[in-house]
């Protein structure tokens, strides 16, 4: 069996995988102030590891948004909420978007629905000819409703008072939907937002992570070159003598 080699991290004093080791000087400032105000004793030349560093990016999201927007609310607490615990709120909203609705509701839809088609426009204009045609050529103008037509009149003003509070309640609760719908938006576009901030964080920890390696390696270099020179001086000498 491999024996993976570890390091004890100077925040937490628990052991890691030697692969996720980060010294404080790749760290960027902002976050490093974070660490401090937890731990006053990590300075740059302080480790700890990858998952420790990932828990106060979060942390330094979370104060970037305080600054930006204030006292956070419900939704930019749920957004932390979810890139803590990365999961996507696309699963969350739609559970929250599929609500179960009264009779009622499903009425008032249907009505709607109904009283703003085509099939309603001509239906009621056919009704309204039918009736007149009865009323005057059938019955000759003495049927149960005669011209002016007082019942008809009567008909379709209970009709639009009925229709009318019917069709405000299906828009009230499109509206509230509709609200819904933006605060959902808002959410997953701060989310996006947070996420592409992080994702700097890392390029920039990995661009300075890389320069450091380069700076490595050129020494190396600049040792090895040293070295060939001194060995050429030293060719060179004995071959004087």
């Amino acid at each position: 069996m491999k024996y993976m080699e570890t390091f004890k991290s100077d925040f937490s004093n628990k052991k890691f995988p030697v692969s996720e080791k980060i010294s404080g000087k790749m760290i960027r400032q902002s976050i490093l102030e974070i660490i401090q105000k937890e731990k006053p004793e990590f300075t740059k030349d302080s480790y700890l590891s990858d998952s420790e560093l990932n828990t106060f990016r979060q942390k330094y999201v979370e104060v970037f948004l305080m600054k930006q927007i204030g006292e956070l609310t419900t939704l930019e607490k749920t957004v932390l909420n979810s890139l803590k615990d990365q999961t996507t709120l696309t699963d969350k909203l739609d559970g929250e978007e599929q609500m179960v609705l009264t009779y009622g509701q499903r009425v008032a839809d249907r009505v709607a629905s109904f009283g703003g088609s085509w099939t309603f426009i001509i239906s009621f204009g056919l009704f309204l000819l039918i009736w007149i045609c009865i009323n005057i050529y059938w019955l000759g103008n003495k049927g149960f409703d005669p011209y002016p037509f007082i019942l008809l009149n009567l008909i379709l003003s209970s009709l639009a008072a009925i229709q009318a509070p019917v069709i405000m309640m299906s828009q009230n609760r499109q509206e509230e939907k509709d609200r819904e719908r933006g605060k959902m938006d808002y959410m997953i576009n701060l989310k996006s937002e947070l996420e592409v901030r992080m994702l700097h964080e890392k390029m920039d920890h990995l661009i300075i992570n890389q320069q450091q390696e380069v700076l490595e390696i050129h020494k190396v270099q600049i040792d090895m070159m040293n070295d060939i020179l001194k060995r050429v001086e030293k060719i060179s000498e004995n071959e004087k003598k």
